[in-house]
């Protein structure tokens, strides 16, 4: 059923279209003098857009996903270079850094002050200083939400710093920024971008504004995600890719994601493996794990609806059951070369522990139904 009432909180200013990226200096002239920059393991190939800048700025490279660590140390370079803008040139792990950061600028204190699981989970009580976000990937709608995730590996988890405070000033989305992205990304990040559309389209917390987001993102991941992988230099793949990512991104921060997500934040804490590549990993069986159970225990569930709806759009055929949808995706991460979770290092005896801990996750709270133990175990088993 529509909720009779809901909140719909808007992400910050979109700048969207290929070749606007190079605004970025405009944006950030307007909103500081002094930035640090945020980036991948190689800074150089911004180097053009970075020339442009007209401000003093330093750059702070993160390798592979943010962790606490790197969060601390991009805040101390910051305060002591006296930035006060941020902006991040990368994908999903560059601008989760980057939302981190600019609230440290703002805050103060240590990122374990403010994260949630692991850390004091303390409010974030001032805005954070601005931030400009443009990706390089088509995946996580980090540009467009309101936390930002940093693992901790000495406790084997991954954990969020969330506030309104953090959504981007600024997010310039340019698909000509994605098109040197290789395959294995792009797979990796598009089909986390697929999940992040049909995770908030069924979830609980779905309401008419995030419907019509999802809906038209995964619209464009049908079209666009499987052009993009076979031929980066497709401009119109990518701007689809670009767009299912972007829509995700505000629809999940507006009505939360799945156990899905749930199970991946879990995994990609305790083996390592890219965040898309889990979320594709255990997407098929969750999907057919929830359509059971929905059809067990709430048959009248809209939910159903919209998962049949979802595979409509992802089919191009009006006649798709559901079952055509999943079928879709499991050919689909199948020729976008996605491993089982066995390939990336996950035991089946690790599978309690991480159902457990994806049972408290927040994301699992978006769920269309709660998923019994014995269910998500059946998911792994699924899965490895």
């Amino acid at each position: 059923m529509t909720p009779a009432e809901f909140e719909f909180a808007p992400s910050g200013r979109i700048v969207f279209g290929a070749g606007r990226a190079a605004e970025l200096a405009f944006h950030a002239r307007t909103l500081g003098s002094r930035a640090l920059v945020c980036t991948g393991a190689h800074p150089g190939r911004h180097g053009a857009l970075l020339e442009r800048l007209g401000m003093p700025f330093q750059t702070f490279s993160v390798p592979g996903e943010p962790t606490v660590e790197t969060a601390r140390a991009g805040g101390e370079q910051g305060r002591g270079m006296g930035a006060d803008l941020v902006v991040a040139i990368g994908g999903g792990s560059v601008i989760d850094l980057g939302k981190a950061v600019a609230m440290l600028l703002a805050n103060g204190g240590d990122p374990l002050d403010y994260l949630e699981i692991i850390g004091a989970g303390r409010l974030i009580e001032r805005p954070s200083a601005p931030l400009i976000a443009a990706p390089t990937t088509a995946g996580t709608g980090s540009e467009a939400t309101a936390n930002a995730v940093l693992a901790s590996p000495g406790d084997r988890c991954k954990a969020s710093l969330r506030s309104a405070f953090m959504v981007p000033s600024v997010a310039v989305v340019d698909p000509l920024l994605s098109s040197s992205c290789p395959p294995a990304v792009t797979a990796s990040s598009g089909l986390d971008a697929l999940t992040q559309c049909l995770e908030p389209f069924v979830s609980l917390r779905a309401n008419p504004v995030t419907d019509a987001l999802a809906r038209e993102g995964l619209k464009r991941a049908a079209t666009g995600l499987r052009r993009s992988y076979c031929d980066g230099n497709d401009l119109e793949a990518r701007t689809d890719m670009a767009l299912c990512s972007l829509l995700g991104g505000i629809a999940l921060a507006n009505a939360k994601l799945g156990a899905v997500h749930g199970l991946a934040g879990v995994i990609g804490g305790t083996v390592d493996i890219p965040h898309g590549a889990a979320c594709a990993a255990v997407l098929v069986a969750t999907v057919e794990a929830n359509v059971r159970a929905l059809r067990l225990r709430e048959p009248a569930s809209r939910a159903l609806d919209k998962y049949r709806e979802a595979a409509q759009l992802l089919t191009g055929r009006t006649d798709a059951a559901i079952e055509d949808g999943t079928a879709w995706i499991a050919e689909t991460v199948r020729l976008l070369g996605i491993g089982t979770l066995s390939s990336y290092g996950l035991r089946p005896e690790q599978a309690g522990e991480v159902v457990s801990k994806a049972r408290q996750a927040s994301s699992t709270k978006g769920n269309p139904i709660e998923l019994r133990d014995d269910e998500l175990h059946g998911v792994l088993n699924a899965s490895i």
